[in-house]
């Protein structure tokens, strides 16, 4: 006669392996990294005196952070050299020429060692000024070197407090250095200010911006972005805009050189389907010498020739190329057959050449296009929230019907015996 004891061990052991098998899928292998070409990020956070504000979920903005940064450095994959650096942390006065300078290497970008950098993440006090520039600037001399991925994550809750060093306008300098480094900044205060400054900073590199209010979104986001540097660097593929966009070339996501001419346009197309979003950006550079006050204008257009939405970049000679960016998010639709949506992008530029100096060839043109899901989609929202623990709760479900079962069956075999008995 099989015996509770056995039966029991047996049931155990049945519910582990089940457990093991829908957690472990089959065919689930580590992932190959390349240490050749490690990619760098760099998490520059703001810790200004208005970083103790308490208004993330009842708890100051500071402490929100912290939780997020101790959360991403647990999960930061093993090929990423992670670095932290800050703003306005070290000096407590009123001297804005020293508070401008406010800006230090928390952690040096390298292989991480999660103590060391969660230690140093903990001593940090709301304290100064708001040099987001400054930061923006060291941040990428942090990041020089290597051929792998490059990112700056800045996390801040308002204005920069150093002007006339303009933010916006160090994001383009940075761009046009041609290093291929991006920025995506993330913004804890809804205001408009805030949120056109971050989004500029973002547009003029190729990268995002965010807004979040809640502790778990500013962790969710910060670890997409480090995941996300991670990826394979995408190399630039050559293509040839046209004049009218009936007749331009569709571009999928990639990374897209080409040539324009001076003061004129180029178009390209892109199909983006309900509830996808389409990012795109685009740098234009003077290879010879070019009138000063010169633009770029990057727009998004129906094949109608309607405008969707536009960036627009600008520049007086500083530098010799300028860079705009523009991100359309396309509505999901009921119908689950609806079509995607060709979208133009349209490139327009308004250099000039100087006395003598040919126009032909055009000038040298990079576009990046991305087509991602959108916010709206289940598939953004990481299964109701759970992320990669929806495995744990298939898991546990299946568990819990097969111990059910079992048990059922368990019970039924006591209540024969006892009436045999």
């Amino acid at each position: 006669m099989i015996t509770r004891q056995r039966l029991a061990a047996g049931i155990c052991a049945l519910l582990a392996t089940l457990t093991a098998g829908v957690a472990f899928p089959a065919g689930a292998v580590a992932d190959e990294t390349d240490s050749t070409a490690s990619p760098k990020v760099e998490l520059v956070l703001d810790v200004s005196g208005s970083m103790s504000a308490k208004d993330m979920d009842g708890g100051s903005r500071m402490a929100a952070a912290k939780q997020a940064f101790n959360e991403v450095l647990d999960a930061t994959p093993e090929e990423v050299q992670l670095g932290i650096r800050t703003l306005g942390a070290n000096y407590h006065g009123n001297d804005r020429k020293t508070g401008c300078k406010d800006t230090a290497q928390l952690y040096p970008v390298g292989t991480l060692n999660r103590t060391e950098a969660k230690t140093a993440v903990a001593t940090l006090q709301p304290t100064g000024w708001t040099p987001i520039g400054p930061a923006l600037l060291k941040a990428a001399d942090d990041l020089d070197g290597g051929d792998g991925t490059r990112r700056i994550v800045l996390i801040s809750d308002g204005e920069d407090t150093c002007q006339p060093l303009d933010p916006c306008e160090v994001a383009r300098e940075i761009a046009a250095k041609g290093i291929g480094l991006t920025i995506d900044t993330l913004g804890l205060v809804p205001d408009a200010k805030t949120r056109d400054q971050l989004s500029c900073i973002a547009d003029a590199t190729g990268g995002t911006y965010t807004s979040v209010q809640h502790k778990e979104e500013l962790s969710d986001r910060v670890g997409q972005l480090v995941d996300r540097a991670a990826d394979p660097v995408v190399t630039p593929v050559a293509t040839e805009g046209t004049a009218q966009c009936t007749s331009a070339p569709t571009l999928k996501s990639g990374l897209y050189t080409d040539r324009e001419e001076f003061g004129k346009q180029r178009f390209y197309r892109v199909d983006v389907n309900p509830g996808q979003e389409l990012r795109a950006s685009v740098s234009v550079g003077a290879d010879r010498e070019v009138n000063p006050d010169y633009g770029v204008l990057l727009r998004a257009v129906t094949v109608h020739g309607r405008e969707i939405v536009r960036g627009e970049g600008t520049g007086n000679g500083r530098t010799d190329v300028v860079s705009t960016g523009l991100r359309y998010p396309k509505a999901e639709s009921d119908d689950d057959n609806a079509p995607a949506e060709t979208v133009c992008l349209q490139v327009t530029n308004s250099f000039s050449a100087a006395s003598g100096v040919k126009t032909t060839p055009g000038l040298p043109l990079e576009l990046t296009v991305d087509v991602v899901d959108g916010p709206s989609k289940a598939s953004d929202v990481a299964s109701f929230g759970l992320g990669r623990g929806w495995w744990l709760l298939a898991a546990l479900v299946l568990t819990g019907f097969v111990a059910g079962l079992l048990w059922g069956w368990l019970s039924r075999w006591r209540l024969a015996v006892w009436r045999t008995n």
